[in-house]
C-alpha cells in the first residue's frame, strides 16, 4: 500500500438530494476506478444537494474526477432542479484537497487537467477557484457561482466576465458548468434554529459571516428546511484552526439568543480533521450527528484496511 503514502481529498457537490439511486450511482462511478475510495456521503433533500467525500492516490484522482462528473452529467438535469442552495452545475463544485504527501502546487496541476478533460470529453465549461484560480477575481467560489446556472446560461456568451477559463461559451443543455478547485481542508458546518422563519436564519448568517465583520474564515448563509419546518444557519470554516467549531456555534447561539431563538442542534457536513474535534467538546457543540466515522483521518484508515482485505 505504498502508492497510499500520498493522498489527495475530493469532495464534489451534486445538485441532487433527493434519489438515493442517484447517489449510489454517483458513488459507484467514483469506486470504478483503482486506488479511489469513497469515505461517505452527506445528502440533503432541502438543499437537494449531495456531497461525495472520497480520496485518491495522484495517479487516479483525474480518472475518479471525470468518471463522477460524467455520471452527473447523465443522471443530474438543471433544468428540472429546484433547491435551497445555490448552484452551476450537475457537479457543481470539485474541490482537490492536499492531505498527504501532496503539495497545493501538485493539486493545482491536477485539477486543471480535470478541468480540461471535463470541457474537451465532456463539453461542460469549467471555472477555476481558490489555489486554481486563473483570475484573481475567481479565487472566492461565491464570485464565480453568484447569479447560479439560469443567470449564467443568459451571461456566459456574451459577458467577458463570465467566460469560462476552459471549454466553449455555452453551459451544457442540462448539466450546465462545473467549478474545479483547490482549497485546504474545511469544515461544513451548520446550525439548525427552532423555528420556520427564514428571515431570522439569514439576519444571524449575516451577522456572524466574515464579509459582515463576523468571525474570521466564516463563510455562512440562512436556509430552510421544509421538511423540519425549521431554518439552518449553513457555515463553511475555512479555516477551522483560527475559527473553531464552538466559536461558530457560539457566535450563532447568542444571536439567536438575542431573538429569543432557541438552537436545536448542529451537524457536519462530509468529515472533519481530528485535530477540529481536538478544539471543540463534544457536548458543547450539541452535534447531532457525532461518531468516530465523522472523522476524516478514522475513515482513511477503515478505507485502507478495506482495501488490504479485498487484496488479499
Amino acid at each position: 500500500m505504498a502508492e497510499w503514502e500520498r493522498i489527495i481529498e475530493c469532495v464534489p457537490n451534486f445538485s441532487e438530494g433527493r434519489e438515493p439511486e442517484t447517489i449510489r450511482r454517483l458513488v459507484e462511478s467514483v469506486e470504478s476506478v483503482e486506488d479511489a475510495l469513497v469515505l461517505g456521503t452527506h445528502v440533503d433533500p432541502d438543499h437537494n444537494r449531495s456531497v461525495v467525500t472520497f480520496v485518491a492516490t495522484p495517479g487516479a484522482v483525474v480518472e475518479a474526477c471525470v468518471r463522477v462528473v460524467a455520471r452527473a452529467a447523465e443522471l443530474i438535469d438543471l433544468r428540472r432542479h429546484a433547491g435551497q442552495h445555490p448552484r452551476m452545475g450537475a457537479c457543481d463544485v470539485f474541490p482537490f484537497v492536499p492531505v498527504r504527501g501532496v503539495s497545493v502546487a501538485e493539486c493545482v496541476e491536477l485539477a486543471h487537467a480535470a478541468g480540461g478533460r471535463i470541457a474537451r470529453e465532456l463539453g461542460i465549461p469549467v471555472y477555476f477557484y481558490e489555489s486554481a484560480a486563473l483570475r484573481p477575481e475567481r479565487r472566492d467560489l461565491a464570485d464565480v457561482r453568484r447569479g447560479g446556472f439560469e443567470f449564467l446560461r443568459e451571461q456566459i456568451a456574451t459577458v467577458p466576465e463570465r467566460a469560462p477559463d476552459v471549454g466553449e461559451l455555452r453551459v451544457h443543455e442540462s448539466a450546465g458548468a462545473c467549478i474545479v478547485g483547490v482549497r485546504p481542508l474545511l469544515i461544513a458546518y451548520n446550525v439548525n434554529l427552532k423555528t420556520n422563519d427564514l428571515s431570522v436564519a439569514r439576519l444571524i448568517a449575516g451577522r456572524v459571516r466574515a464579509s459582515s465583520g463576523g468571525l474570521l474564515h466564516l463563510k455562512a448563509l440562512g436556509f430552510e428546511l421544509a421538511a423540519r419546518g425549521v431554518v439552518q444557519v449553513s457555515m463553511n470554516l475555512t479555516s477551522y484552526e483560527q475559527t473553531n467549531l464552538h466559536h461558530a456555534f457560539e457566535a450563532v447561539r447568542r444571536e439567536a439568543e438575542a431573538l429569543g431563538v432557541e438552537v436545536l442542534g448542529s451537524e457536519v457536513v462530509g468529515l472533519l480533521p481530528q485535530a477540529a474535534l481536538d478544539r471543540s467538546a463534544e457536548y458543547f457543540l450539541k452535534l447531532e450527528n457525532y461518531s468516530p466515522d465523522l472523522v476524516l483521518e478514522n475513515r482513511i484508515a477503515d478505507a485502507l484496511r478495506r482495501k488490504e482485505r479485498e487484496s488479499e
